[in-house]
């Protein structure tokens, strides 16, 4: 996997709600990717914003000839992560488990390719 990574872990959000925003960016240019989350109410897009800031971070320090505008989201995903499992009480005695979700978000940025 070539490309510049960055990795936010057990984040206490469900995928299925940060997976809609992550479709939003994938596959777009760095900048614009960015105006996008920002404009976003969703926590989601906090927090693939900071990822793919993490990555395109990574990207100018290890590669000091790229620009902010060289770079694209190249790839977006967002995995399961574990389950926190908590008790829920209901009448009579009786518990019912409430699964609070945890997502990974994993980025992958990229140098545009060169057309020639």
């Amino acid at each position: 996997m070539s490309g510049y990574r960055a990795r936010a872990r057990y984040l206490l959000v469900s995928p299925k709600k940060v997976r809609p925003v992550a479709d939003l960016v994938r596959g777009k240019r760095y900048p614009e990717a960015v105006a996008i989350l920002e404009h976003m109410p969703q926590k989601g897009a906090r927090l693939i914003k900071k990822v793919i800031d993490s990555a395109a971070a990574n990207a100018l320090y290890l590669n000091k000839n790229l620009d902010e505008d060289m770079l694209y989201v190249k790839e977006l995903r967002v995995d399961d992560g574990p389950r926190l499992k908590r008790l829920w009480p209901r009448s009579h005695g009786r518990a019912d488990i409430l699964l609070k979700r945890m997502s990974h978000i994993t980025v992958v940025v990229d140098e545009l390719p060169q057309k020639g």
